[in-house]
């Protein structure tokens, strides 16, 4: 019984946590992945050959590897006919902000050479090119390093093996779901996992190296294979599927 009202507990002060945080937002948008297929006004498949980007192995589909059922969507990554194949979803164009409080409840694909993301760019990518444009990594995860998380800003001061990250640790993340959030203003951005702030990103000085984070900014949910971070695969994992219950995006009133 003790253990039960302490896991309570722990429930609502991480509740609390995370509540307290959007004090002075709204809701402004939000996918519930209701209905039978993708909302085509607010996401995209974005196609893409092995090797695209990081040497991952996967094939990007346009639109095979991913389902909405009960409202939830899948992402599933597969290994068939000599090849592996998943789907990378983005808003670009389409649902697009600066600034705001973004939500994403997920459950995490399993398996060594899984390199799951929730995360972001720059709007204005195909114009300066990354890093310049920003990148806002909400969640990643690779399958080796079973239950840590990984989040991380990139942009032109700091990308690649990016010196502004952080990780924590939680118990079965492809067996639960959990939250993992984003508050982004105009001098700060904070990661959350489950309320718990996991990262802090606040440069001394604003400028275009440091804070491409003053432009509109897309989201995307994917699930990568192997690759530079990836690492070796193994075949016997798929199909692996992501599972996204909701996002949500507030904005201040």
């Amino acid at each position: 019984m003790k253990k039960i009202i302490i896991v309570s507990m722990a429930v609502l002060i991480s509740s609390f946590v995370l509540s307290q945080s959007k004090k002075g937002y709204k809701l402004v948008w939000q996918d519930n992945f209701y209905g039978k297929t993708i909302d085509t006004t607010a996401w995209t498949h974005q196609v893409a050959k092995p090797g695209w980007v990081n040497n991952e192995l996967q094939r990007y589909t346009n639109g095979e590897n991913s389902e909405i059922k009960n409202g939830k969507l899948f992402i599933t990554a597969r290994n068939e006919n000599n090849e592996y194949t998943s789907s990378r979803l983005i808003t670009k164009d389409k649902r697009i902000f600066t600034y705001g409080i973004v939500e994403i409840k997920a459950k995490l694909p399993k398996g060594n050479g899984t390199w799951p993301a929730l995360w972001m760019l720059g709007n204005n990518i195909d114009q300066v090119g990354w890093p310049a444009c920003g990148e806002l990594d909400i969640m990643e995860h690779v399958g080796r390093e079973t239950g840590v998380v990984h989040t991380s800003i990139h942009n032109s001061s700091g990308y690649g093996a990016t010196p502004y990250t952080s990780k924590i640790t939680i118990k079965k993340p492809y067996d639960r779901f959990h939250i993992y959030a984003m508050e982004w203003t105009e001098r700060y951005i904070t990661f959350y996992v489950d309320g718990r702030a996991v990262y802090n990103y606040k440069p001394e000085e604003l400028n275009a190296a440091t804070w491409p984070f003053d432009k509109p900014a897309y989201i995307i949910f994917n699930i990568a294979i192997g690759g530079t971070w990836g690492g070796k695969v193994d075949n016997s994992i798929f199909p692996t599927t992501m599972t996204i219950d909701w996002v949500k995006l507030y904005q201040k009133k």
